[in-house]
């Protein structure tokens, strides 16, 4: 049996071959990249810059031999000297998923460049700079659980956020929400949690399109427990995806980091439900520093998972949009000039179309007792000719009726209409 090779061996070789033998991504820059993501923990300017500079292989080898910067060595400590990275790849492989990484033609770059852009204008100053759950920095690589290829479920998407502890209107909406945009062809990314989440994958499931849960813990765990069915449906039909390794369990923290991803994946970011405080906030408005587009979901005055709503669509600068379905999501992130809502349907009715004076006489008809035309044209005060040429058409239009006393509105028809 051929004994596997180890990290260091493999990252001299990727120092000699950087690409594989069919110009593919080189197992060395993918094994070095699966280190690199347990190495670390994401969302650090410091370590992506160090990374983007030396390249992957490189970073790893200096990394290793205690040659990186200072600042950087102390963001990784001890895991410098151990190496789960075979391991993980081994991992992701028996649960039905991979690592992609940014050499390779599946990562979404279009999307996430958003990122890159919002990373270079931090300071270079480490005091300076956002903190690390609030830092717009690109993930290092992407561990994708899921048949469907990354950056196609990713190009047409709209995130879909709200309150964990939410209210049945605010589920009813978050699941229609999700089944439209699923109709329509575009992806519901979430994060897979209770209440909003929740429903905004079950819908886009119910749907039959695919769905995108981002995770703040190893693709191969359930987190929440209770979600274990959903996770599957949602690897079978869509995409799982994190930044941390198989096994990595969901600490505080990583949720806020995972953020970002929710923000930077789609084309704009929903909130159905949010209370005053609420991980949903934090997600638009790193959506709106992203350039993306925020919307909005209202809600009852009287509801407190609805305050944050209302303050976000009160923040000028936000510029969030109101949106009650899936039509205004993707009139508000579609193609300008296709991707257009309809106008809402209005009740139709027998008074639409009559002029001004037709209103007027039929105004002045009497319920129950018929009157004279005479008398019409004193009520409405018009002429009695008037009168009379506008009745035959009211008439015929069985909005009057013509009794033995005179003139009066027609009764309702018996079946209601």
């Amino acid at each position: 049996m051929t004994a596997l090779p180890s990290l260091d061996e493999d990252i001299e070789q990727g120092l000699v071959e950087p690409v594989g033998p069919d110009g593919d991504v080189a197992p060395a820059v993918r094994r070095a990249r699966a280190w690199l993501s347990r190495a670390a923990e994401p969302g650090s300017v410091a370590f992506w810059r160090f990374v983007e500079d030396a390249g992957p292989v490189e970073a790893v080898r200096r990394l290793r031999a205690g040659r990186a910067p200072d600042a950087v060595r102390a963001l990784v400590g001890a895991r410098a000297g151990q190496d789960a990275s075979l391991v993980d790849l081994q991992r992701a492989r028996r649960c039905g998923a991979r690592l992609v990484v940014p050499e390779d033609d599946e990562w979404p770059a279009p999307l996430l460049h958003c990122l890159t852009v919002a990373t270079s204008a931090e300071s270079d100053d480490p005091r300076q700079q956002s903190p690390r759950t609030l830092a717009p920095v690109p993930p290092i690589a992407l561990w994708v659980r899921g048949a469907a290829r990354l950056d196609e479920l990713a190009d047409r998407s709209v995130a879909v956020v709200g309150a964990r502890a939410s209210t049945a209107y605010g589920e009813h909406v978050a699941g229609e929400l999700g089944h439209q945009l699923g109709d329509r062809g575009w992806t519901v990314v979430s994060g897979g949690a209770y209440g909003i989440d929740a429903a905004a994958h079950r819908g886009a499931l119910a749907a039959g399109a695919p769905t995108l849960a981002v995770l703040a813990c190893g693709v191969d765990r359930a987190y929440p427990a209770a979600h274990g069915a959903l996770f599957h449906r949602i690897a079978e039909e869509g995409l799982l995806v994190s930044e941390w390794p198989p096994t990595a369990a969901p600490h505080k923290h990583r949720f806020l980091v995972r953020n970002r991803l929710i923000a930077g994946l789609t084309r704009g970011t929903v909130v159905v439900e949010a209370a005053a405080r609420s991980g949903a906030l934090a997600t638009a408005r790193r959506a709106q520093r992203l350039g993306r587009q925020v919307m909005v979901v209202p809600g009852p005055v009287t509801s407190a998972l609805s305050v944050g709503c209302h303050e976000l669509l009160r923040d000028a600068e936000l510029g969030a949009v109101l949106v009650a379905d899936a039509a205004h999501v993707v009139e508000a992130v579609g193609r300008l000039g296709e991707d257009l809502a309809d106008p809402p349907e209005r009740p139709t009715d027998l008074r639409d179309g009559l002029s001004d004076l037709a209103v007027r006489v039929l105004d002045a008809c009497p319920v129950r007792v018929g009157v004279s035309p005479e008398r019409l044209a004193a009520v409405a005060g018009c002429d009695v000719l008037d009168v009379l040429r506008v009745l035959p058409a009211l008439e015929l239009a069985d909005l009057v009726q013509r009794t033995d006393s005179g003139w009066r509105l027609a009764p309702p028809p018996e079946d209601g209409r």
